[in-house]
């Protein structure tokens, strides 16, 4: 058929668009990868063997490496999956080798509001359904590993209240780690938004019997917020991973002293969960160029990013590689450029901010789209106003890219409703400021549409790159975080509340502070920690309300805001549309 996004749905593009596309071996093959370092998984997906990569090509040049982020999202999404695929097919197009590292989709978006993160229109990742759903198994891996540590966490508070020392050490061959029911931050997780599991009771004992656990209060997160993520995230190797899985913490004691994996003896285990996990996936665009996928971390709670592996190997493999940081600059970008290039030694040659007349309108005073309902009319009819009073929030986003030194490119990620005129604005206030723009139509017409973008980038790769940490980490926590308010967020200020105060005092007491790094949480929906302040908010200071630790990441995770790391199923949730022809097997309404 002819792929017109206008008229046909993501999934019946994907199904046609596979019915072409390249074997795992052919694409392999074509990007330089040989025999033994790639493990199909299929006919059209595989893992690559990384270090086997890295060792073959450790003296050939890295490609460039480009980042893409966006404007302050509204929740429909504002495409920074599908311009990093289109980027990838357009520089293709001009006869480039590039590739993509794209996070894996989680099943609550997926099942939700948001879709599948495979991209859309004709630039999209495939195949969809397999991408989709289960994939290679990796976050029934994450979701494994974490679930045996809250296991091997939960029995030994049994075992704790039910035995003395004496036979306690008998039976366990350990001493008693005198857990304290009342600091146990750590629950389960499971990949599903399920808000009725944000707070439950675990332990509940049958006929007064001591054996069904130790009852208390527990919670479950999505499986994309779990520490083990990060972790797979931002280790190098399977080596860097076992350590920073010993060190994740569950719990405390009574003198309020970590009990960590490795003090359950269980760390060992939960990475034998992960040895498969620690491989990047590789699929392909429609067009039939390298997509790597792998780790999925939420960028509003934990790091946001594909992981430090796929980006490593691409880069040896590729004149360009293209990976995605979650959310918008002040959320993905910060975290990619002060935790993720940290971790990976890596510097980026550009970086590209998506915007779109639809996100421009919500910023400039249109009300918020909501899911599942028909966009309000401001949206509908042209509004060049609109755009032009939004355009404070992607300048302010273009800013924080300056900000690290690093070479920008506006993408106007255009809509097939945008009219010329909106279009024009954008280009004008951008120009204005000096930046370099470029309109890309990838969601229409593919690699074909995106060849300005393409150019765009290539020419800033091509400028003096600056690249510049924002803070020192030998700096207290506290001012890191006043920083990342004052200079990324655009605030007066940090307030923080009592808890948060008595939880820094304490981490910033630790031996290795000066090895922690930041990483914020906070709503996607605005620069502030208030998701209906829209556009520039001015005249607010930051409130942190708590801060979390996760030691095998090294991460300190200062909470701004209501945020939950469970996110809710609404009202009307994609899982609505998804089916199965049962005549053909295959899967029918994933986007």
């Amino acid at each position: 058929m002819t792929l017109d996004p206008t008229k046909h749905p993501d999934w019946k593009i994907a199904q046609d668009a596979e019915s072409r596309m390249k074997t795992i071996e052919v694409l392999a093959s074509e990007m330089g990868l040989e025999g033994p370092e790639l493990l199909p998984y299929g006919h059209y997906m595989g893992k690559v063997e990384q270090q086997a990569v890295l060792r073959r090509l450790e003296n050939r040049p890295n490609g460039k490496y480009i980042d893409v982020t966006a404007i302050t999202p509204t929740p429909l999404g504002e495409g920074k999956s599908t311009t990093t695929i289109g980027l990838v097919q357009g520089l293709a197009r001009r006869g480039q080798r590039s590739s993509a590292a794209i996070r894996q989709p989680s099943g609550g978006p997926t099942m939700g509001m948001k879709g599948s993160a495979a991209g859309g229109g004709l630039s999209q990742c495939i195949p969809l359904t397999p991408y989709s759903l289960n994939f290679t198994g990796d976050l029934h891996a994450v979701g494994a590993a974490h679930n045996l540590g809250m296991t091997a966490l939960t029995a030994r508070m049994q075992h704790e209240r039910n035995y003395d020392d004496a036979t306690l050490e008998k039976l366990s061959g350990m001493a008693r780690l005198n857990i304290d029911p009342t600091r146990v931050n750590t629950g389960w997780v499971m990949d599903f938004c399920v808000q009725a599991l944000r707070n439950i009771i675990i332990g509940i004992e049958d006929d007064g019997r001591r054996n069904d656990g130790f009852m208390m209060r527990s919670h479950f997160d999505i499986t994309v917020a779990s520490e083990v993520m990060c972790i797979l995230s931002i280790a190098r190797d399977l080596a860097d991973l076992r350590e920073r899985m010993g060190r994740m913490v569950l719990a405390h004691d009574r003198n309020g002293k970590p009990v960590t994996t490795s003090d359950l003896g269980v760390a060992g285990a939960m990475t034998a969960w992960l040895v498969e996990a620690v491989k990047p996936n590789l699929i392909q665009t429609i067009e039939g160029q390298p997509v790597f996928v792998h780790t999925g971390p939420f960028a509003n709670i934990a790091l946001g990013q594909s992981s430090v592996i796929a980006d490593r190997v691409a880069l040896k493999l590729s004149d360009y590689h293209v990976t995605e940081s979650g959310f918008a600059s002040e959320m993905g970008y910060e975290k990619f450029w002060n935790l993720k290039c940290h971790y990976s030694g890596l510097t980026p040659d550009a970086a590209v901010v998506v915007a779109t007349v639809r996100a421009l309108k919500n910023h400039g005073g249109a009300p918020q789209p909501k899911p599942g309902q028909p966009l309000p009319e401001a949206y509908t009819r042209e509004d060049v106003g609109l755009v032009e009073a939004g355009c404070a929030n992607l300048l302010h986003h273009l800013g924080v890219v300056r900000r690290s030194g690093v070479p920008a490119v506006v993408c106007i990620n255009k809509f097939h409703t945008d009219t010329k005129a909106e279009v024009d604005a954008i280009r004008r206030i951008c120009e204005q400021a000096g930046a370099r723009v470029a309109l890309s139509e990838h969601w229409e017409k593919g690699g074909n549409g995106a060849l300005e973008l393409a150019d765009a980038v290539m020419d800033a790769c091509k400028e003096k790159n600056e690249f510049r940490p924002l803070y020192d980490w030998k700096q207290p926590i506290a001012a890191r975080i006043e920083s990342i308010a004052r200079e990324v967020y655009g605030a007066d200020g940090v307030e923080f509340e009592s808890l948060a105060l008595q939880r820094l005092k304490s981490l910033q007491e630790r031996p290795d502070a000066d090895n922690l790094g930041v990483c914020m949480v906070k709503t996607q929906y605005s620069l502030s920690d208030n998701p209906a302040l829209k556009g520039v908010p001015t005249g607010w200071k930051l409130n942190v309300r708590d801060v979390l630790f996760f030691g095998g990441a090294g991460l300190v995770a200062p909470v701004a805001g209501d945020i939950s790391l469970m996110p809710g199923t609404g009202s009307r949730p994609s899982f609505r549309n998804i089916d199965v022809d049962v005549e053909t097997g295959k899967v029918t309404g994933l986007f």
